[in-house]
C-alpha cells in the first residue's frame, strides 16, 4: 500500500506537478485498485487536497507537507530520488 501511495503522490508531484489549487480528475488515477482507501488515507494525512467540483472530484497536493511528501517518495522509491523539486 504504501508503494501505491507513493507512486500516486509521484504522478501528481513529479508528471502533472500538481501542488496547491492545480487539482487533476481522481478519474484519471483508475489504475490503481486501492484508490479510494489511498485518498481517504492522504487526505486525513494532510497531504492529499480533495475538492468536490459539480462534475468530478479533483486531488492536489499539500504544498504545506513538500518536504514530507517528496522524502516519503524517495524512500519508497529509491530510483526516483531527486527528480522532484
Amino acid at each position: 500500500m504504501k508503494k501505491e501511495k507513493s507512486q500516486l503522490m509521484f504522478k501528481l508531484a513529479y508528471s502533472k506537478k500538481n501542488w496547491g489549487a492545480k487539482y487533476d480528475r481522481l478519474e484519471h488515477f483508475k489504475r490503481f485498485p486501492n484508490l479510494k482507501k489511498i485518498v481517504k488515507e492522504l487526505e486525513n494525512l494532510g497531504w492529499l487536497i480533495v475538492k468536490k467540483k459539480v462534475n468530478y472530484t479533483g486531488i492536489s497536493l499539500n504544498s504545506k507537507f513538500k518536504k514530507e511528501i517528496i522524502e516519503f517518495i524517495e524512500e519508497q522509491m529509491p530510483e526516483v530520488r531527486d527528480w522532484i523539486t
